[in-house]
């Protein structure tokens, strides 16, 4: 992919799941990736793996979003805001706030303290690119998450108009909408990892599979490049038609 090779990448909650296959794909393209998680053992394994940097960071907190940057010796080119947090089914009513609190740290504030730290050093250096991973549930939600499918549905809107407010500073804004994958969440989602859960899920899917880390990274490095130089404020669903 044209534009990537030599920039570098941040990408959060890269320690595993969607994350990890999005930087290992980075590494691949010859870009220098920077492992962004709260996981410092696994954060660290993997950056080891790709050959590249970990960074320990809580994209909920912006006193540890800004300490990370603070400490980078080159600025940020592209960012992927990757973290995220799911809740098990359960009514709304029922979610506790401090499991709401959580959810909007990790899924919502997060975004707005990347952009808090990063945007103006892109914009000094003539550009860059910021990829949101969404998900299918800001499209199509599904009863029992709903707080969940709003964070996500507010990183949908937060792509569309970080687009058009930062379009004239050369910096392209798009996000990615994930259908449930196989990574550690996808038991989370369906409230345990059962076969009839699978099958009820999967039921739901017109390609009948989950997605995997590699289909999030290949639609990222798509997004990501020069190829894609025209396409901003897009929310790609890869969801193998589940949003049809």
């Amino acid at each position: 992919m044209k534009g990537i090779h030599g920039k570098t990448v941040l990408v959060t909650g890269a320690a595993s799941g969607f994350g990890a296959g999005i930087a290992e794909r980075f590494a691949q393209e010859g870009g220098k990736v920077i492992v962004a998680d709260i996981d410092r053992q696994a954060g660290a394994a993997q950056a080891d793996a790709i050959g590249g940097t970990f960074l320990q960071m809580d994209v909920a907190d912006d006193t540890s979003v800004r300490a990370v940057l603070d400490a980078l010796a080159e600025p940020v080119e592209i960012l992927v805001n990757n973290a995220g947090i799911g809740l098990s089914p359960t009514p709304l009513t029922e979610v506790e706030p401090a499991d709401f609190e959580r959810l909007i740290g990790v899924n919502v504030r997060s975004i707005y303290h990347t952009a808090r730290a990063i945007v103006p050093v892109m914009r000094s250096n003539g550009g860059g690119v910021i990829l949101n991973i969404a998900s299918t549930a800001g499209v199509s939600p599904r009863p029992g998450l709903t707080w969940y499918n709003a964070s996500k549905g507010w990183v949908i809107t937060a792509t569309r108009s970080m687009a058009v407010e930062l379009a004239a500073d050369n910096i392209r804004v798009n996000a990615i909408n994930p259908v449930a994958g196989e990574t550690p969440l996808l038991s989370t989602f369906m409230g345990g990892d059962t076969e009839e859960n699978r099958a009820r899920f999967l039921a739901t899917i017109p390609l009948g599979r989950f997605s995997t880390p590699d289909d999030i990274a290949s639609a990222a490095c798509f997004l990501c490049s020069e190829e894609a130089s025209m396409i901003t404020g897009v929310a790609l669903e890869v969801d193998g038609g589940r949003c049809i």
